[in-house]
């Protein structure tokens, strides 16, 4: 399994804030922007807080069985490579949403003196923190479960001559 790479998170989010900064340009001049849902930051930090609790228990899971804690609950294999793969997708989704709201609130910080405008930039500077807050814990996710690296890697001596 690939581990996230940054510059894509960082590419889909650039490129969906791009789109959503020129359809909500283009949507507001032909009638009326549709809202930003005060429900987008409240899922969005929900999910951060699932992956985080998820992160930990499994951490503080593999803590006590390395070291070797009486009693102490395993990890199964396929339940981390579950939750690494919810992160990862979680991740995605987010820097897609957190892009889509960005742009969208860097067009309403034109209408900042409309109380209404005002608020639903508020709300998509929420979504686009809480979506920042979901690619963080997925990354963290991420390196909770990742594998150690093979010790054969580390030695010069393994590598074959050439």
């Amino acid at each position: 399994m690939k581990e996230l790479r940054i510059r894509v998170l960082a590419g889909v989010f650039v490129v969906a804030g791009v789109l959503a900064w020129a359809g909500a340009r283009l949507w507001n001049s032909v009638g009326s922007l549709p809202s930003v849902p005060l429900a987008a930051p409240v899922v969005l930090a929900l999910i951060a807080v699932i992956l985080l609790a998820t992160a930990l228990s499994i951490r503080a899971r593999l803590k006590a069985q390395r070291e070797r804690v009486p009693g102490a609950k395993g990890v199964d294999p396929m339940m981390a490579a579950r939750a690494v793969v919810f992160g990862q997708a979680s991740a995605l989704v987010a820097a897609l949403v957190a892009g889509m709201y960005g742009g969208t609130g860097v067009f309403l910080l034109e209408y900042l003196d409309v109380p209404a405008r005002r608020d639903q930039a508020i709300y998509a500077g929420s979504s686009v923190v809480a979506g920042i807050a979901v690619i963080a814990a997925a990354l963290f996710m991420e390196r909770v479960c990742k594998l150690p690296d093979d010790e054969d890697d580390d030695h010069p001596g393994a590598a074959s001559a050439a």
